[in-house]
């Protein structure tokens, strides 16, 4: 009896509280702040590339002659001007050789000077009715040509002196000299480089690679980015080299205020490939949770849920591009996720 007392007390009680209204969970609100709505645009394409600073042109000075390097006057970093004698090359045959036709001068010169004597001679007693006219006309002939030999003679002397002082080395061009590093003292042969010089003004090289080097064009906007004096500057692109090497192409840029002072160091940069579509928004509609971003995504009744996005910044801005998450259409609100 007791234990269906209890039962019915326990039944009643329940019932009492089944009987009461049902609590709902309390709305949210609608949401509030600077609202966006998303649309495509057309976003800088931009690439983070290496740059070398160059001259437009770089001339080697070069052996002209083959024997031995005995004087080389300059060091890396040294200016020179066009024509300057920066060093020497002697062979020793050389030598020889213009001695060797010194000496084949001089007998030139006695046998034409014996000639003429001769000629001279017959000439006297030809006057005289003692030599017919032929032997003059001989005497003559070989006085002729004694006086070539002795020209011949002196032109391949002079011809050997000639290859002689090539062994003069002068610098190609006016600029600063980026090497000089062959030793006083080494054999060198025809055409060996002696000495890099720079030539031209100062710009910044380009090896782009191929893929890009469609999209580059000429006027196309460089900026330096290098934690350095020249970070920020920047200039334009003034020639596009028309071949492949190695899968790159290869662009010159001229950039205000550089100088040969480091010719060959190696810069950052950030080059204009035109634009392309995209979805660009103000940094604040994102916020960062644990590494990843999110946004404030508003629906059709007001209200706003929390969407993850994919995003990559845009050089030069404070927006930043949305790579997926939203759609063009779609309506941002300004706040933190769970606002």
């Amino acid at each position: 009896m007791v234990r269906s007392l209890v039962f019915l007390v326990a039944m009643l009680a329940l019932a009492g509280c089944g009987g009461g209204e049902r609590q709902e969970a309390p709305a949210r609100p609608a949401a509030a702040g600077e609202r966006l709505t998303v649309r495509s645009t057309q976003i800088a394409a931009t690439k983070p590339l290496a740059a070398e600073i160059a001259t437009r042109d770089q001339a080697e000075a070069l052996a002209r002659i083959s024997g031995t390097l005995v004087e080389l006057s300059v060091r890396e970093g040294d200016q020179v001007r066009q024509g300057q004698r920066i060093g020497r090359v002697v062979d020793t045959r050389i030598g020889y050789e213009t001695s060797a036709l010194g000496a084949q001068v001089a007998a030139a010169s006695a046998q034409a000077e014996a000639a003429r004597a001769e000629l001279s001679r017959i000439e006297y007693l030809y006057q005289r009715g003692v030599y017919a006219k032929a032997r003059l006309d001989q005497a003559r002939a070989a006085a002729r040509s004694a006086e070539a030999q002795v020209r011949a003679a002196r032109d391949q002397q002079s011809a050997s002196a000639a290859v002689a002082g090539q062994g003069t080395i002068l610098a190609p061009a006016t600029g600063r000299v980026l090497r000089a590093d062959i030793p006083r003292g080494s054999v060198v042969a025809p055409g060996m480089s002696v000495a890099t010089i720079t030539s031209g003004p100062p710009l910044l090289r380009l090896d782009v690679p191929q893929s890009l080097g469609r999209d580059l064009r000429l006027g196309a906007r460089v900026t330096i980015v290098d934690a350095s004096e020249l970070d920020g500057r920047t200039g334009t692109v003034v020639q596009l080299y028309p071949a492949v090497s190695g899968g790159r192409v290869r662009a010159d840029v001229e950039v205000a205020g550089l100088t040969t002072d480091l010719v060959g160091r190696r810069v950052g940069v950030r080059v204009d490939l035109g634009s392309r579509p995209g979805i660009a928004v103000p940094r604040r509609f994102v916020t960062t949770r644990f590494g990843t971003d999110y946004v404030l995504l508003l629906d059709k009744d007001g209200r706003t849920s929390s969407m993850p996005v994919q995003t990559a910044p845009i050089a030069g801005s404070d927006q930043v591009e949305i790579l997926s998450g939203v759609a063009p259409g779609d309506v941002l609100v300004a706040g933190k996720p769970g606002q």
